[in-house]
């Protein structure tokens, strides 16, 4: 006899039933699902249209980089492209420092403020 549960009771417990594999398969299954949708695919999404903004960088186009630098291109090589960021003052960052494109014009305005 058991000290804590009597033999009677024991033997009355029903036996655990086993879960089924084919739920346990499914539930990991939606769990990738899940993963893919939430974490995976936005990511390469960003990732994607980083990758066109930077191979569609040319002459001329005002830029914003990841550290915050304004400027407008003046020269693009293969690695590095030029920002001039005032009058006689330039810049050479790696072609993936640049963040943002922005539309024509926005230097003019930003100087104003």
């Amino acid at each position: 006899m058991s000290f804590f549960i009597s033999d009677a009771a024991a033997a009355a417990a029903p036996a655990q039933q086993q879960a089924d594999p084919m739920t346990s398969l499914i539930f990991f299954g939606g769990m990738i699902l899940i993963f893919y949708f939430i974490l995976i695919r936005p990511q390469s999404k960003r990732a994607k249209e980083h990758r066109e903004l930077v191979a569609g960088l040319s002459k001329g186009d005002e830029v914003v980089t990841n550290g915050g630098v304004l400027g407008k291109i003046t020269a693009v090589s293969e690695q590095y492209v030029t920002l001039e960021v005032a009058e006689n003052v330039e810049l050479k960052v790696q072609r993936q420092a640049v963040g943002t494109v922005l539309p024509k014009g926005s230097l003019k305005a930003a100087q104003k403020d």
